[in-house]
């Protein structure tokens, strides 16, 4: 297992960056900028030696950091719009 200098889904700036992304796409847009998140976000871990193992499992924690996100900033939107 290779030691991450910053683990991906402590990566705010690029969590949020993507959930603001994601939340002005919808369908095949969607999916496709997600593919190309994760086919640029394995390509850079793999150039610096990491395991595809630990690709994987970082790749998981930042989709779950993304996830959080889109649901925080969906609750804040509820909240504004029933106040």
């Amino acid at each position: 297992m290779s030691l991450l200098p910053f683990p991906a889904d402590r990566r705010t700036s690029n969590v949020r960056r993507c959930a603001t992304a994601l939340q002005q796409l919808h369908g095949e847009a969607a999916n496709r900028f997600w593919r190309s998140e994760m086919a640029g976000f394995a390509a850079a871990l793999r150039e610096q030696g990491v395991e595809d193992e630990e690709i994987s499992r970082q790749a998981g924690l930042f989709m779950h950091a993304v996830q959080m996100e889109l649901q925080l900033v969906y609750a804040a939107d509820e909240m504004n719009a029933s106040a």
